[in-house]
């Protein structure tokens, strides 16, 4: 039996894409040698797991295509070379090279489907071009104003604080990001701080507490990312990333006025839903911030989805916009950029223009892009390694901070273009969803067994059972009531704005799709219960008032997005309608027989909740360990919670997710290397 007969086998079976095997006989037509063959379908089965190429190096020859053993070893039987062969072979075959389907970099022995290579190439030398673009203008005084003590609005928080357990140490260093505190004359400063009768009389700590004691990563962050045209600014949930870059807008459109230059900003995020909420959040941002109104008036409000902002061309991959058709803008800020995956990175570097600066925002542990590549945490592997000496000395200069230890002698242009945001404003000490996150993101099962010990009011861990099971349908049909309480005939804008983020106050996470763990399982019982219940009225069609929905393919034609949340209510012709807040901010109604592919979403995968936070989260696991399993999702499942949190699970098979990590192979972090 062949090689491509083998292939074939498992392609009848599922184990291997259509896709995989047809690409395997395509390459069989030019090259005879089976480890070629086998080599080319491995590459596209594991492109189709999101990794970009195949590390030679690292392939299990036990486990080819997720197999058995005794299974992957009569496959590798087909083969009659040996693996240590296999670099010779690719590089001298026919079908391997710049002109060839695949492409061989022998120096770090990994194949790639030749687009991907250059894709990859491409978003490398591309990110590196533009983090060496860079000025150092003085920036102290608008840094200085933007990031000003508001007493205002600390005083009312002090006045509260030092009723009970007051300790004037964890206080400034909250919020004043005081790092050092042995400097620091506490005596007077708990004197300032217990007498104090007004906002006015804190100002006494602007002597006792100097600048130079202190360090505000989102000031540092904002210096860094004004004067390079790429910067990336990462941080977790509640470290202000949305602030960040509204101060940092403010401060780019300052400094153009200066030179009587009117910038063209673009925000943009992966999903409507994404979009829609960074329209919501850039909004609340300016609006608690000082600004002088012409400054204001120029930051943007109005986010859109990077494909629209690129320009879909119908029944075409292409876009309008690409290297020889810029896009017309000079700041482009992308958010929630762990999910954009290669190929559109690459679409969206490509038209950029060459004098504009790119603003990526996101998380860098969360989980990577649905399709191939995981282009933020590749970027962010540096974030951490600190900033060449002459970035260290100039941020010094205009901040105030120390930041010695943070210097590294082999800097890149890339680490000087790195922010990570390393304080939640949101979660504070006495936060179970901000202490089980980080646990979590350092895969510290210790310290994970002692957050629960210490018992927080917003956390509660649920094992598995036929009870609890019960108890989190029980838990749905009262967490969705409210929503389903505000449905109307013929909703206004307004009143369908309001169903819409009554929907996201309580959200149910899971992480695979089928059984009764699963998205369709949960989706059913749930029904049964709201209408068991008589929440909802379920006839015998599929479309009834209150029943949400969540578009699962894109259409650029509608506006909907993949991700996008929509709510189903009667107008008053009493026909079914779909209500969706759109990017744009405004509401839109569908007909059910317009939409695209769509499916119920009671309950939702974790990993179509990013882009989302919820007021209440509840997350349901497997009661047997399954692959999806992942640090990276059990932390962004956790990290959609603003005020509380359920878990439903093993906590056996929790721990188990806690320790293995995502590790997509790719050759972009390498490539950002080398400068």
């Amino acid at each position: 039996m062949s090689v491509l007969h083998c292939l074939k086998e498992l392609a009848n079976e599922n184990k291997i894409r259509q896709l995989d095997y047809q690409f395997a006989r395509f390459i069989s037509n030019y090259e005879s040698d089976p480890a070629i063959i086998l080599l080319a379908c491995l590459t596209s089965y594991q492109l189709g797991k999101g990794h970009v190429c195949i590390d030679l190096t690292n392939i299990d020859t036990n486990a080819l295509f997720d197999l058995k053993l005794t299974r992957s070893h009569l496959l590798l039987a087909e083969v009659p070379s040996r693996s240590n062969t296999w670099p010779t072979l690719l590089a001298n075959s026919a079908v391997v090279g710049e002109s060839a389907p695949l492409q061989f970099v022998s120096d770090a022995n990994k194949l790639y489907l030749q687009r991907y290579w250059a894709y990859e190439l491409q978003v490398a030398e591309q990110l590196k071009g533009l983090a060496k673009q860079s000025q150092q203008p003085d920036l102290s005084a608008s840094l200085n104003r933007l990031f000003k003590r508001d007493y205002g609005f600390l005083f009312p928080i002090l006045a509260k604080e030092r009723e009970v357990n007051f300790s004037a140490q964890t206080f400034v260093a909250k919020y004043l990001d005081v790092v050092k505190k042995g400097r620091i004359s506490w005596q007077d400063v708990e004197q300032v701080l217990l007498t104090a009768k007004n906002a006015q009389e804190l100002h006494a700590l602007d002597s006792l507490i100097p600048e130079a004691y202190c360090l505000n990563w989102q000031k540092l962050s904002v210096a860094v990312a004004a004067t390079r045209h790429f910067s990336v600014i990462s941080g977790g949930p509640g470290t202000g990333k949305t602030t960040t870059v509204t101060k940092l807008l403010a401060l780019l459109i300052e400094q153009g006025l200066l030179l009587q230059q009117a910038l063209t900003i673009k925000l943009v995020a992966p999903t409507g839903k994404a979009a829609a909420r960074l329209t919501e959040s850039i909004a609340g941002a300016k609006g608690k911030l000082d600004l002088p109104v012409n400054v204001a008036d120029l930051i943007p409000e109005q986010a859109g989805t990077i494909h629209r902002l690129l320009g879909v061309i119908p029944n075409r991959q292409a876009f309008r916009h690409n290297k020889e058709n810029p896009l017309h803008l000079d700041v482009l800020v992308v958010d929630e950029a762990s999910m954009v995956d290669l190929p559109l990175m690459a679409k969206l570097l490509a038209a950029l223009p060459s004098h504009a600066r790119l603003i990526l925002l996101g998380d860098k542990d969360q989980l990577a892009s649905v399709e191939a590549g995981s282009v933020l945490a590749d970027i962010c592997a540096y974030a951490e390694s600190g900033y060449s000496a002459e970035q260290v000395n100039w941020l010094s200069k205009i901040t105030d901070y120390e930041l010695s230890q943070y210097q590294t002698s082999d800097a890149t242009a890339i680490y000087d273009s790195l922010c990570l945001l390393r304080k939640s404003y949101r979660f504070d000490a006495e936060s179970g969803i901000g202490c089980l996150a980080g646990a979590v993101n350092r895969g510290d099962l210790n310290e994970f067994d002692r957050v629960w010990e210490n018992q927080h009011d917003d956390i509660h861990l649920h094992p598995l059972s036929a009870e609890t099971y019960d108890a989190l349908i029980t838990m749905a049909k009262q967490g969705y009531q409210d929503y389903l309480a505000k449905v109307v005939v013929s909703p206004s804008e307004d009143e369908a704005k309001s169903i819409l983020r009554s929907f996201n106050d309580f959200q149910i996470l899971t992480a695979i799709r089928e059984g009764d763990f699963g998205v369709h399982g949960l989706n059913q019982r749930i029904e049964k219960a709201l209408q068991s219940a008589r929440k909802i009225r379920k006839n015998q069609s599929e479309w009834y008032a209150g029943r949400p929905i969540m578009i699962t393919n894109n259409d650029h034609g509608l506006g909907l997005y993949n991700g996008d949340i929509g709510i189903c209510m009667q107008d008053d012709d009493e026909r079914m309608r779909v209500y969706f807040e759109m990017a744009d901010g405004h509401v839109q109604s569908f007909l059910p027989s317009r939409l695209p592919p769509h499916q119920t979403v009671f309950a939702m995968t974790i990993h179509k909740s990013q882009g989302s936070e919820f007021r209440h989260t509840v997350m349901i696991l497997p009661n047997r360990f399954n692959p999806v399993l992942t640090r990276e999702l059990v932390y962004t499942g956790i990290t959609r919670a603003k005020e509380k949190l359920d878990i439903f699970t093993n906590v056996t098979v929790l721990k188990k997710a806690i320790k293995l990590r995502t590790e997509r192979v790719s050759g972009l972090m390498a490539l950002l290397n080398q400068d």
